[in-house]
């Protein structure tokens, strides 16, 4: 009897060993999965077939480095200064190519498989075959948009945006042109001020 109890009580202590490994990886993975930071260096293959590369890569250390060098006098820097102000990395790749069909929507499966994450919601979809794609995707944690997706995919370009942190929807538009985002041509609602 005494080596049954024994063989039962080691049985369920592995039981018990393997079902906290099982939570420990199971949030582990949660946590990975809710991360807004996406991960694009499967598109480097493509810089072989570009006409033009950009890869920016700034972390939330460079991202407090840079800003230390924005005015507070000049209207536009300081403007980007307060967007940019809690973020934690902003990154893009984009391709430029000579001709069309240099890429395919297979070479962007691996970054939309990503967003389809449920902690990701899409908010844009455009769909145009003169003019190509535009997906806009946001992850919200805490009723607070905590990252943001972009993936632009034109005949020519193919551009991918992430920023990560905390992000004022209404003063996106002026990230356009800063920190190796392209203009994309998002328009700000708001009427400008006459001079």
């Amino acid at each position: 009897m005494k080596l049954l109890s024994r063989t039962l009580l080691k049985i369920a202590s592995v039981k018990l060993a393997a079902f906290a490994v099982l939570l420990v990886l199971g949030a582990t993975a949660t946590a990975l999965a809710q991360n807004p930071r996406i991960q694009t260096s499967q598109l480097d293959a493509l810089a072989a077939k570009a006409s033009q590369t950009v890869d920016v890569n700034i972390d939330e250390g460079l991202m407090a480095l840079t800003t230390k060098f924005l005015s507070n006098k000049d209207d536009d820097e300081k403007k980007v200064k307060e967007l940019v102000s809690g973020l934690k990395g902003v990154y893009v790749k984009s391709f430029e190519f000579e001709a069309e069909g240099q890429y395919t929507d297979a070479d962007l499966e691996s970054v939309r498989s990503q967003l389809r994450n449920p902690a990701w919601s899409r908010i844009i979809n455009v769909k145009s075959k003169k003019d190509g794609t535009i997906e806009v995707y946001l992850m919200h944690a805490g009723g607070q948009i905590s990252g943001l997706a972009l993936l632009a995919a034109e005949l020519k370009e193919i551009t991918v945006i992430n920023i990560v942190g905390p992000v004022n929807l209404e003063k996106l538009t002026d990230l356009q042109g800063q920190f190796g985002i392209p203009e994309l041509g998002l328009e700000n609602s708001k009427p400008k001020p006459k001079n």
